[in-house]
């Protein structure tokens, strides 16, 4: 309960500064126009989001026939958490990774790579895999795909506040209160970090709620935490050309391996994740 609160709040924070944006633009009507923008793009979002991502990876769909042990293993997690069987996806690359999408557990996908089904056993891959399934039961899929909607449309009216000065445009009255280089050095540099931080804590508060779910699941949390070490090894030996918008997606950073700063990382530290996973041995 609390990390949804936590989590709620975190999305609450999101659409003030989107709403701040807009009311700074237009006053009121910026306010609402800013906000009806927000909600039109979440609503193409919630729609499209899994096609988009599979295809981005290229992912394809796996038949029983094609992937007998990873139906077999899926099928029996999504039983276990009275939820419909998701489509299963393999992505063709050798980075050990995978990740869930779909707007609900009824149109749910988990895609695999190729790689991480050669380097997890079947235990460590059932941990995997109850961590995606993890990921539709609580509707992160959901969550963060309506974080990356919010925070991409800041990030976006903030590349248009920079070019606003040269053309003449600012808030109403701006220079009358001595406020317009202030609002739109705000508006360009602090509102897009703002909102990244943002978007990044919601990331990682719901990847530990999955470690935990998934764990719980399959009351194997030490199978998921190596399987966790095993990834972050191969992240970092052979991180994926991943696009950084989806990168929250995946159960470990894909681009670990090029990643300088731990603090914009849209996963927690590995570490942390699997000390909690042992914790729960108890």
């Amino acid at each position: 309960m609390n990390n949804m609160l936590k989590t709620t709040a975190l999305l609450g924070l999101l659409t003030g500064l989107l709403i701040l944006i807009g009311g700074y633009f237009g006053g009121t009507q910026g306010m609402w126009v800013a906000f009806v923008f927000a909600f039109l793009m979440n609503f193409g979002s919630y729609w499209f989001s899994d096609k988009i991502v599979l295809a981005m990876y290229r992912a394809k769909a796996a038949s029983e026939a094609e992937a007998p042990d990873l139906h077999r293993i899926v099928r029996g997690l999504a039983q276990r958490a009275h939820m419909p069987m998701p489509r299963i996806y393999i992505i063709p690359t050798d980075a050990p990774n995978a990740f869930a999408t779909g707007r609900n557990p009824e149109h749910a996908a988990v895609a695999a790579t190729e790689g991480i089904m050669r380097i997890c056993n079947e235990e460590e891959l059932e941990g995997v895999l109850s961590h995606e399934l993890a990921h539709v039961r609580n509707r992160d899929t959901l969550i963060s795909t309506v974080a990356a909607t919010l925070a991409g449309v800041i990030v976006m009216l903030a590349r248009m506040a920079m070019w606003m000065p040269f053309f003449g445009g600012g808030s109403r009255d701006d220079e009358d209160r001595g406020g317009g280089a202030l609002g739109f050095l705000f508006l360009a540099i602090l509102a897009p970090i703002a909102a990244m931080l943002i978007q990044l804590a919601i990331s990682r508060s719901r990847e530990f709620q999955a470690d935990e779910t998934g764990a719980l699941l399959t009351h194997k949390p030490f199978a998921l935490a190596s399987a966790l070490q095993k990834l972050e090894v191969g992240a970092h030996r052979l991180p994926m050309n991943a696009n950084p918008a989806t990168s929250h997606l995946f159960i470990v950073n894909p681009l670990s391996g090029q990643s300088l700063f731990k603090l914009f990382s849209t996963h927690p530290p590995i570490e942390e994740r699997i000390a909690r996973l042992r914790a729960m041995r108890a």
